[in-house]
């Protein structure tokens, strides 16, 4: 047992983030990883409009992807740099805009760094409604019909960041905790994507999925994922390694809590108005 658990605890020192190598391109697992989230997520959105009672043509899905990549790639940017290092960037202005990290002969080492998901979230929704609106598309419904099959695609962006061993929880004395090469400390750690991709991405999309045709009202069950995530998100933080120039920014509380909790009231007041404006 215990050549199992030391097996298992050094996992992210046996992973290497790169696929394949061509000179100075790299073909990374996180970007293979980003992509297998949006395919997911297309191919059961795809499912939906072909066997629920939804008006949306492929085409349509098709067109809304390519808005919605394109807010979330600007939004998370954005997002990082407004919610978590904003200092930095008003100095470094042109790191918004190249956000990777190079080695001094010119190798990509690290990749895209620097996203958030609320920041993402935000462009998307930005996208979406502009989208709508040029459409003539109600947004609520759209929305829902999103809302139950994203979090699946949330599965793969976390195990993304597992073989980055970015993102790494809090150190641990639990057994299953694992040792991750980007931890200057080299001490045992909480898998927090781990935790991260089972509960935000598999458990919330078991509890979406049943419902995702139990409410009349547009904009529930969006109201749903954006409290639910929020929740989940939330809990997990407590376990996850707040970021190094961040630390805790209220209290016991990091950044993505307090986002976490803006999220959790935005979902509930969603669905407040919108089951108190169905009864009138």
């Amino acid at each position: 047992m215990d050549e199992i658990i030391q097996i298992w605890q050094h996992i992210p020192a046996s992973l290497d983030p790169v696929l394949a190598r061509i000179g100075s391109f790299q073909i990374r697992y996180y970007s293979l990883m980003y992509l297998a989230a949006f395919f997911c997520t297309y191919l059961i959105v795809v499912r939906r409009i072909r066997t629920e009672n939804y008006e949306f043509s492929t085409a349509v899905i098709q067109d809304v992807f390519v808005w919605g990549i394109v807010g979330l790639l600007v939004g998370a940017r954005l997002g990082y740099v407004l919610f978590y290092d904003m200092s930095h960037f008003i100095e470094h202005p042109l790191e918004i805009f190249l956000p990777v990290q190079w080695s001094g002969d010119g190798v990509l080492v690290t990749g895209i760094r620097g996203l958030s998901y609320h920041g993402g979230l935000l462009g998307i929704i930005a996208a979406v409604v502009i989208f709508c609106r040029r459409r003539g598309i109600r947004v609520l419904r759209l929305a829902d019909l999103f809302a139950a099959a994203a979090p699946l695609g949330y599965t793969f962006g976390r195990l993304g960041n597992f073989i980055n061993g970015e993102l790494y929880g809090k150190v641990t004395s639990v057994p299953w905790g694992m040792y991750f090469p980007l931890d200057p400390t080299g001490r045992l750690r909480h898998p927090s994507q781990l935790y991260e991709a089972l509960f935000e991405g598999l458990v919330l999309f078991a509890l979406l999925w049943p419902l995702r045709q139990k409410f009349r009202t547009e904009g529930t069950l969006f109201g749903l994922y954006i409290a639910g995530y929020g929740i989940i998100r939330f809990v997990i933080e407590f376990f996850r390694e707040p970021d190094l120039h961040l630390g805790y920014v209220l209290g016991p509380f990091s950044a993505g809590q307090l986002l976490c909790l803006a999220m959790i009231i935005t979902g509930i007041v969603m669905i407040f108005v919108l089951q108190k404006r169905a009864k009138r």
